[in-house]
């Protein structure tokens, strides 16, 4: 015996804290690959869900295989975006949470890109996010509070040959996630994303072919027989949702345990991060 009290706190229920019953998510991009996984993972933890694809036949695949909501909309048009959030805010009610997984790369050399590649990745990549914190920020904002998550990629953090415009376009994405969090972080709103390397969706799958696992494996520390799946990320966004929407009923009940995180207009916010599974980096914007 040491003479130190007992450890006496209560204990909190850690599996209600990645409970979202009832809260409402807008996923962008959840017709298949990331998404679809994202909307199963959400539903399964009681989130109400609108399935966002530009295919109409897969926004209502995956609502009807969750249970949520179908909406298809080209989010890369502002029209569109703006649309996507009027509806959600006037048949769901308060939006919670917004979720975009939308992103795609093809691979070419530096000094073969055109003009074309260059917009279309900048705009695959990095238009839509900016046109979701727009509107989607703007609807949290009302809503009171509530996060926002997008996909980046560890090509926005290091390079590898073939991927300049897919690279440059999720390195935009990274600084725009930080910006965003700084600019809407006062007004409640939390900012975030999660960096996965090489994601073994069926796109991926189709886009690789067979010489995919082969090519992988020297850069595969854990073993030659894993791969990262869809289901392998989904663990952190939704533990980014579950987290990020906690800390807000944490911060009004004044917690302990937070660090202190600065924001422009020199007040501080509590933020609370916890470990992601393996396979995802987190991109801290606030």
């Amino acid at each position: 015996m040491t003479g130190e009290p007992l450890d006496a706190p209560p204990v909190p229920d850690y599996a209600a804290l990645h409970r979202l019953d009832g809260r409402v998510f807008v996923l962008l991009g959840a017709g298949n690959g990331i998404g679809r996984q994202t909307a199963h993972a959400l539903t399964a933890a009681g989130a109400r869900v609108l399935c966002v694809d530009v295919d109409a036949e897969r926004a209502r695949a995956v609502a009807s295989e969750t249970g949520g909501i179908a909406h298809t909309a080209d989010i890369t048009r502002r029209a569109e975006v703006r649309d996507l959030f009027a509806y959600a805010q006037r048949e769901l009610g308060p939006l919670g949470v917004v979720v975009d997984i939308v992103g795609m790369a093809r691979y070419a050399p530096l000094a073969e890109l055109d003009d074309e590649a260059w917009d279309w990745h900048f705009s695959m990549v990095l238009r839509h996010a900016w046109l979701t914190v727009q509107y989607g920020g703007e609807a949290l904002a009302d809503a009171g509070s509530g996060p926002m998550v997008f996909v980046a990629s560890v090509s926005g953090l290091t390079a590898a040959p073939l991927h300049a415009a897919y690279g440059a376009a999720k390195a935009g994405l990274v600084s725009l996630v930080r910006s965003a969090a700084v600019e809407y972080g006062p007004r409640g709103v939390r900012v975030n994303a999660v960096a996965p390397g090489v994601v073994w969706t069926p796109r991926v799958a189709a886009l690789i072919g067979p010489r995919g696992p082969r090519t992988q494996r020297p850069q595969r520390p854990v073993g030659p027989r894993r791969r990262d799946l869809g289901h392998r990320v989904d663990p952190a966004l939704l533990r980014l949702a579950a987290l990020v929407v906690r800390h807000r009923a944490d911060a009004r009940r004044g917690r302990r345990g937070r660090r202190e995180v600065p924001v422009p207009d020199r007040r501080r916010r509590a933020v609370r991060h916890g470990p992601l599974p393996r396979g995802a980096r987190p991109v801290r914007g606030g």
